[in-house]
């Protein structure tokens, strides 16, 4: 592809994604960092959520969905290859990362006031704010997330976060059954999904937890090295 522009949020998980995929094929993008309390940078777009990325003026939506079709564009010979157990695993793990992972994010992001507002101040500072907007997100943000984690945690029957994100990064290493990377060798989409969902919270305190207390750190290095660079431009 010539340009591609992806719409996104610094620390959205989803976006990170599409970030990840990107970043291990290379492929140069430019961001626009939407605001999130106007969104006036996707007006133009009837879908309004992001990530929306653009490939020479094709809009795609829905992260899974843009990788999907982005690896049937730029990888068109991969996916035929895999074996049939293969490509059930792959999808598997993708649809897990999607409706399991990413819903104990939240929950231990905001954990408590002080990691909620060591998330804002991330989130601020990387986004795309006015100052004005960037001094009241900051502690509006942190204290309306502070809230709304404790009922993600209901609806999600989450009672310890910190365990349940222990225990899914557990759950993803032994899936890995002794893999370098599910994809063997080499990572497939599901090792992106993963990768690229941890990625935004890696330097909070919950993902230095995560790391010093489950197996995924190996695996997490690994993919750090595969992915590389950002091919942001």
């Amino acid at each position: 592809p010539k340009e591609v522009i992806l719409y996104q949020y610094e620390a959205c998980p989803f976006c990170n994604k599409v970030k990840a995929f990107l970043d291990y094929y290379d492929v140069p993008y430019r961001i626009v960092e939407v605001n999130p309390l106007g969104k006036k940078e996707i007006a133009w777009s009837e879908y309004k959520k992001v990530p929306i990325l653009m490939v020479d003026g094709e809009q795609m939506n829905d992260s899974t969905e843009i990788i999907s079709t982005l690896d049937g564009k730029l990888n068109p010979k991969r996916s035929p290859a895999l074996t049939a157990a293969a490509k059930e695993e792959e999808e598997k793990w993708r649809k897990w990362v999607d409706g399991h992972l990413v819903h104990l994010l939240s929950p231990n992001i905001y954990r408590s006031t002080k990691e909620a507002l060591q998330a804002f101040d991330y989130i601020t500072r990387e986004g795309n704010f006015t100052a004005w907007e960037r001094a009241t997100a900051k502690y509006a943000g942190a204290a309306a997330m502070y809230f709304i984690s404790k009922r993600l945690k209901k609806r999600h029957n989450i009672t310890d976060e910190r365990a349940a994100l222990y225990e899914a990064a557990n759950t993803w290493v032994e899936a890995l059954d002794n893999r370098s990377f599910m994809g063997g060798s080499k990572p497939n989409l599901a090792d992106l999904a993963v990768f690229g969902v941890l990625r935004p919270i890696r330097n909070l305190d919950s993902g230095n937890d995560m790391i010093a207390n489950s197996k995924i750190g190996a695996w997490y290095s690994r993919m750090e090295q595969a992915v590389g660079n950002s091919a942001r431009v």
